[in-house]
Parts: structure tokens; sequence; C-alpha cells
């Protein structure tokens, strides 16, 4: 039982969440590139749903105990130029890192050229941990916080308002979709 939660289960989810990612077609790079475009959604409400589900899973999973939150430090200058660099990636290798992988094994040579690339971009991080961490994580540094414990307010209402938040910008995103969409 140990083997199938600990290398069999993570494997199927994976699989599972990569032939999803197939479906939904956010594994063509055309797809994500109109998102960028702001000329396809498919992008958007693929991914939050995901993030949706995903959510409901872990309130469920945290409020019966199965599963706990890993809590990492908010260093928010390291995560503005993560982010920045994340987005400057995405747009020209026309991936995120798991759409890539879910286009390399739908047989993409082109994704598995720029997973190449995202395996040298994370040596040079590990080759560069030491010196960002002393110039880079510690500006903006928060330590282990997260926006519930800051505000007092229950995750469950932070879930509530930004799954609010998603299902508004998925009905603004059908009822303005004027057909340009594939």
């Amino acid at each position: 039982m140990t083997a199938f939660m600990s290398i069999i289960a993570p494997l199927l989810m994976g699989a599972a969440f990569g032939f999803l990612l197939h479906k939904g077609r956010v594994t063509s790079c055309n797809v994500i590139e109109n998102q960028f475009r702001l000329k396809d959604w498919t992008v958007l409400k693929v991914m939050g749903t995901a993030i949706i589900v995903g959510g409901v899973g872990v309130l469920a999973l945290t409020d019966v105990g199965a599963a706990k939150y890993y809590v990492k430090d908010a260093n928010l200058l390291g995560v503005t130029i993560g982010a920045a660099l994340f987005g400057v990636g995405m747009v020209v290798y026309g991936y995120c890192p798991g759409t890539g992988l879910a286009a390399i094994a739908t047989g993409s040579v082109h994704a598995l050229v720029g997973a190449l690339g995202m395996i040298v971009g994370a040596i040079l991080y590990a080759l560069s941990f030491d010196w960002l961490k002393a110039h880079v994580l510690n500006v903006w540094a928060f330590g282990k916080v997260r926006l519930p414990d800051v505000t007092g307010i229950p995750d469950v209402v932070w879930f509530a308002a930004l799954a609010a938040m998603a299902i508004a910008a998925f009905w603004w995103i059908e009822s303005h979709d004027n057909g340009n969409a594939p």
C-alpha cells in the first residue's frame, strides 16, 4: 500500500491531469499563445476550474485531518521576479511546465526542446541559489504566512471569494465571447 500511495497513485494522478489538459486543449501552444493575445480564454477556464476543484479537495482533506498545509516563505521580491520570468518563459515557450510535459506526451518535439530549456533554467537557479538567497529572497520576506492567518478570515471564506470571482470571470467570458475562439 505504501508503494502505491507514494509512487503509483501520483503517477496515475499525473497521467489523468495530463489527459485532462489535453482534452481541455491546453497542450496546444496556439491556444496558450491566443490566451496571451486575449483571443482564446480556454487556458483561463481550464486552469480556473482546476484551481477550484483542487481547492475543494484541499479544504476537504485539511478539514478531516487527512492533509496539512505546507506553507513556504512569502518572499515577495523573489515571487515577483519568478512570476515575471515564468510569464516571459510561457509566452516564448508556448506552454507552462505542466502543459509542456503533457504536450510532450502527445508527441510534440518543440515542447520537448522547451522542456530541456526548463531543465537548464532549473540547474542555473540551483547554481545561483546561494546568491539569490542572500540578495533577493530576503527582500520583502514575510516568513511562513498565509492570508487567512494575517487577516483572521477563515480559509473557507477566502476560497469562497476566489471561487465566486472565478465564476464571475467565467460568466463574463462566456457572455462576451464573440465566437473568435476555436
